[in-house]
C-alpha cells in the first residue's frame, strides 16, 4: 500500500507536536487581522488548551460578513475565488496546490494519474466542483467538469472519453449508470469518491455489484476536507490539515471519549484561519487506528445535526440554554430536555445527571434559563444516554 505522504502514518506524539506548532502560527495569523474577534483564550501549551477558546458558528460568520464584506474581517490571503453558500455565507477559494486538501481522499479512493474523473459536483456559486477538481489535480488525474443535469450528454461524454472515476453526490452516479444502461452504453467507471449526502449501505452494495468501489468524504465549503474513508471502510480518518474536537452541542466542552457530540474543526490552512468552527454535525470518535495503516483519529461519520433547537409551549429551547443550566450548578454533570405531549398540551421534562443538589433550586433555574416551567428528574451520574442529544423531541403528530 502507498500513502499520500508520510504525515498519514505519524505517531500520535509527532502529530500533536506538529499540530500544536501550526496552531500557534494560525492563531497569530488570525489575531493579526483588522477585524479579528472571538479569539480570546490562553497560551497554548498543548492541543487540549484549544478547548478554552470560543466556538465559531455560521451565524457569527453571516453577521460579521454583513458588517465587513465579503469575509467578515478574517485574515484571508491568496483568494482566487469567492463562493456563496446558503445564508448567504461567502467563502474564499485558492488555486494553490490542493487548497481544500481533497487529494488525500482521492488517493485513498485509488484515484491517480491514470484516471479521468467525471466530476458531477456543482461549479455554480458553490465550491464543491472546484474542491474536487483541485484534489484530482493533486493526484494527477484528468477532469471532466460535468456538474449535474443533461444526463444523456453526461453518458455520451463518459463513454466517448472513457471516464474511469466518479466524483459527486452518492445518488447521482446511479442516475448516470441507469441512463447508460438505457442507452446501451457500458461505462468504464470503477471508482467513486462521493460526498454531500448519505451513502446508504444498499447503494454502496449496488455500486459494488456493478464493479465500482465507492468511498465517501466529509467536507464543507468553509473547511475543505475534514475526514474520509479508506479501503478499510472502518469509520472516517481525520484529515492531516485539521484538528477535530467532539463537543457537547451548544457548548465548546469536549465530550467523554466515544460519546456523540458536535463536530468542531480548526483548520490549519494559512490562507483562511478558522478556529474552532462548529459544523453543526454530530459524530463520535471511533477508538483505535484504521486497519489501512493511517494513524490519525477516526470519527464514525455523520450521525445527525447538532442544532436541536425545539419549540415547546410556543417558546424556543436551545442547546445553549441547557448548557447554561449545567454551568449554573456545580452538582449537575449533564442535562437533557425531553419534549412530549400530555393530551393536547406540550410538557417539558429536564433530566439531570447530578451528584446531589436541590431539586427545587434546579427547577428554579430551569424556569429562569429555559423560560419555561418543567419537571426535573435527577439521575445518577453516567446514566443518561450518550447519543449527543441535549434536546429530545418525543412528540408524535399524527
Amino acid at each position: 500500500m502507498t500513502f499520500y505522504d508520510d504525515r498519514e502514518t505519524r505517531s500520535a506524539d509527532e502529530r500533536a507536536a506538529s499540530q500544536l506548532a501550526d496552531l500557534r502560527e494560525q492563531l497569530i495569523r488570525a489575531r493579526a487581522a483588522e477585524g479579528a474577534c472571538n479569539l480570546d483564550g490562553p497560551d497554548l501549551t498543548s492541543l487540549s488548551d484549544l478547548a478554552a477558546y470560543p466556538v465559531l458558528r455560521k451565524s457569527d460568520l453571516s453577521k460579521w460578513q454583513k458588517e465587513k464584506p465579503p469575509f467578515g474581517g478574517f485574515a484571508v490571503k491568496n483568494a482566487a475565488h469567492v463562493f456563496q453558500s446558503p445564508g448567504p455565507i461567502y467563502e474564499p477559494g485558492g488555486i494553490s496546490h490542493d487548497w481544500w486538501r481533497m487529494g488525500r481522499f482521492l488517493h485513498a479512493a485509488g484515484i491517480g494519474a491514470d484516471d479521468i474523473v467525471h466530476n458531477c459536483f456543482g461549479y455554480h456559486l458553490t465550491p464543491a466542483g472546484m474542491i474536487f477538481e483541485s484534489g484530482a489535480r493533486a493526484v494527477g488525474a484528468t477532469v471532466l467538469p460535468a456538474g449535474v443535469g443533461q444526463t444523456e450528454l453526461q453518458v455520451r461524454a463518459a463513454a466517448d472519453i472513457g471516464t474511469t472515476a466518479y466524483a459527486g453526490t452518492p445518488d447521482y452516479l446511479k442516475v448516470i449508470l441507469d441512463k447508460a444502461a438505457e442507452m446501451g452504453e457500458t461505462l468504464k467507471i470503477t471508482k467513486a469518491a462521493v460526498g454531500g449526502g448519505a451513502l446508504f449501505p444498499s447503494l454502496r452494495q449496488e455500486y459494488a455489484d456493478r464493479g465500482i468501489t465507492c468511498l465517501q468524504s466529509y467536507a464543507t465549503a468553509d473547511l475543505g476536507n475534514i475526514a474520509y474513508e479508506s479501503d478499510a471502510m472502518e469509520g472516517m480518518i481525520v484529515d492531516e490539515g485539521v484538528i477535530v474536537e467532539i463537543v457537547t452541542p451548544g457548548t465548546g466542552t469536549p465530550v467523554a471519549a466515544g460519546e456523540v457530540g458536535e463536530v468542531v474543526v480548526t483548520t490549519l490552512n494559512p490562507d483562511y484561519p478558522l478556529i474552532r468552527f462548529a459544523t453543526g454535525d454530530l459524530s463520535a470518535v471511533l477508538p483505535g487506528q484504521s486497519p489501512c495503516g493511517r494513524t490519525n483519529m477516526r470519527i464514525k461519520g455523520w450521525m445527525g445535526r447538532a442544532d436541536q433547537t425545539t419549540k415547546i409551549k410556543g417558546m424556543f429551547v436551545r442547546p445553549e440554554q441547557v448548557a447554561d443550566l449545567v454551568a449554573k450548578h456545580d452538582e449537575i454533570i449533564k442535562a437533557r430536555v425531553i419534549a412530549n405531549r400530555e393530551g393536547e398540551m406540550d410538557i417539558m421534562t429536564v433530566q439531570v445527571e447530578a451528584s446531589g443538589g436541590d431539586k427545587a433550586a434546579f427547577e428554579g433555574s430551569v424556569a429562569s434559563l429555559l423560560k419555561l416551567k418543567g419537571k426535573v428528574e435527577i439521575h445518577a451520574p453516567d446514566s443518561l444516554p450518550k447519543d449527543g442529544k441535549v434536546i429530545d423531541d418525543q412528540r408524535v403528530y399524527d
